[in-house]
């Protein structure tokens, strides 16, 4: 029988990761990111779990010991936001390549400079091309629910690749939120006894990652992004499997009042809550308005997207990075990319904001709306529009 409590995402995270009784947990703290770590390290000192805490020197040892754990059969976990996130970029490279199912929750966070503390997307863009299956969490639940089922997928014999799971830094890792936490019996029972069989052991040494001739250096990369998009069958099976036991069902793709919808508002995180609020609104107000959000970034659900807008006019994209001298923001980017050939497909119009944490409130979704509809309606599907969100007393957006 599941628990109701109260918790901010990241206590949520940590009570997953103990739940899935890590083997060994290697951070370093930084903010937002900070009170996952701290959450873990009081677990482990109080003999509340079992594990191996790692105090490491810095993000980028925080990735190179778990590869370790993990190359010999650990059940291993790190976590990290924005700057942190960067300084292990290299590394991350290696944990996806090696197919080691590490999983790491991320406190998203705008990158430097200026510097900033506050949540933007900036961070986890940098690692999209990383070969990492990635998701995004819409609230302290799915925060909890994700790190779970992220420890099923990465270590299912099918999937053998590390999971990316993104929280928005500050509006959920430090905001409480009820949510219910499963017993542990049945956490057992998902996620099974982790069984590394390609695991280093003194007695039988032989190595993981040498060097790549030109020769064999193509074949690996394209195995590697065969293997990650053939993961998408156990993805949903572990989100399946997740809904039978624990009663919370999640998909690739989540749509929002999409029923007659000619208009489409897509996020990523937290914010489609507040984009939520305003389809009903606009419901009410006889607008033919839905919300999509979503929630797997990698491997990207084509199909499923594809699927969710037929019959769509205009999709109204908030990016939460820009991609500098390309196209705008990189989520807009890549739905232009996946309608590409897509018969009557809708028009693409993207937006940016809360950059560096700057709010995007009910009214900034509303602008984007009636924006994004003028845009479309005057032919244009290729433009974005960068939106500066002061707040409900100093009126909607401003061109920039």
């Amino acid at each position: 029988m599941s628990k109701r409590v109260v918790l901010e995402a990241s206590h949520a995270v940590a009570e997953a990761v103990r739940m899935a009784d890590v083997d060994l947990i290697a951070a370093y703290p930084i903010t937002p990111q900070t009170h996952i770590p701290e959450r873990l390290a009081e677990m482990v000192a109080d003999g509340d779990l079992d594990a191996a805490y790692v105090p490491v020197e810095s993000e980028h040892s925080a990735m190179s010991t778990v590869l370790g754990s993990a190359a010999v059969g650990a059940r291993s976990f790190t976590t990290t936001a924005g700057q942190g996130l960067e300084l292990m970029h290299e590394a991350v490279y290696v944990a996806s390549s090696h197919r080691y199912p590490i999983v790491m929750a991320v406190c998203n966070r705008a990158l430097s400079s200026p510097i900033s503390i506050w949540c933007d997307h900036s961070d986890v863009m940098s690692c999209r091309d990383t070969s990492w299956i990635q998701v995004f969490c819409l609230n302290n639940q799915e925060s909890f629910d994700m790190t779970i089922w992220a420890f099923r997928v990465a270590e299912d014999p099918d999937v053998m690749f590390p999971v990316m799971v993104n929280l928005d830094g500050f509006t959920l890792s430090h905001v409480t939120e009820p949510l219910e936490l499963p017993e542990q019996a049945d956490v057992d029972k998902y996620i099974p006894k982790y069984d590394y069989r390609l695991a280093l052991k003194p007695e039988s040494p032989y190595s993981h990652g040498c060097f790549g001739l030109p020769e064999i250096y193509t074949e690996v990369k394209v195995s590697q992004e065969i293997a990650l998009r053939a993961s998408r069958p156990t993805i949903d099976k572990g989100w399946k499997e997740m809904s039978a036991m624990f009663g919370r069902s999640y998909k690739a793709i989540e749509t929002y009042k999409c029923e007659g919808a000619k208009t489409l508002i897509v996020t990523m995180g937290s914010l489609g809550e507040t984009a939520r609020m305003v389809v009903d609104q606009k419901r009410e107000q006889g607008e033919a308005v839905g919300h999509l959000n979503i929630r797997l970034w990698r491997p990207f659900p084509f199909a499923d997207f594809r699927e969710a807008v037929k019959g769509i006019d205009t999709l109204v994209v908030l990016d939460r990075a820009i991609s500098y001298g390309g196209p705008g923001g990189p989520v807009a980017s890549e739905l232009r990319s996946a309608l590409y050939n897509v018969e009557n497909r809708p028009k693409v119009v993207g937006f940016i904001g809360g950059l560096g944490g700057r709010e995007v409130d009910a009214e900034a979704f509303a602008y984007m709306i009636d924006r994004g509809n003028e845009i479309a309606k005057n032919g244009s599907d290729d433009l974005y529009e960068p939106i500066l969100v002061r707040g409900l007393d100093s009126g909607t957006g401003v061109r920039g």
